[in-house]
């Protein structure tokens, strides 16, 4: 499946120790064939290019964009507030990190009329799931491959509880 005519999907995230973590974003759009670009943008050490990448994500036919950061992380809630598209947020546990924690509260505890959609610590597979959830609501071949994508997760689930019950405890 190509949903390459469709919408791309920006995944930035503030540095390349970030990748390892965003790569799970990358797999699931390529699995549901959800055009992406990927980038590095950082909030704090390229404030010119973070600017620069949000006010013409829109016009180079993105339509979401998921942002990866740690630490601080204002990198989803920076970019936010310059475009109008959706921001998901993937708050990174970095090697800077506290435990964490850092990164969720603040992608999480935006002011109001500035909404990032934030995922779990590390969860950036999750946000490739919305991002592709959120262009499925304008295209129903992205939407028969979410769903085909889901009937996946849950037969796995069920092959799983067959082979555990079948252990004998």
């Amino acid at each position: 499946m190509n949903h390459e005519s469709m919408a791309k999907v920006g995944i930035i995230m503030g540095s390349k120790s970030d990748l390892p973590v965003m790569q799970d974003a990358i797999e699931v759009l390529k699995k549901l064939g959800v055009a992406f670009e990927v980038s590095i943008v950082s909030a704090h050490r390229t404030p010119e290019r973070m600017y620069e990448y949000a006010k013409s994500a829109a016009t180079r036919g993105l339509k979401v964009i998921i942002a990866g950061a740690g630490g601080a992380a204002h990198l989803p809630g920076m970019v936010a507030s310059i475009t109008h598209l959706p921001v998901i947020g993937v708050p990174v546990k970095s090697s800077n990190s506290i435990d964490g924690w850092d990164s969720v509260l603040s992608i999480l505890q935006m002011p109001n009329g500035i909404p990032v959609a934030t995922v779990a610590l590390n969860a950036a597979k999750n946000a490739g799931i919305l991002a592709a959830q959120i262009l499925a609501t304008s295209s129903e071949e992205l939407a028969k491959a979410v769903l085909a994508f889901k009937a996946e997760l849950r037969t796995n689930v069920e092959e799983n509880a067959k082979e555990v019950e079948n252990m004998g405890f």
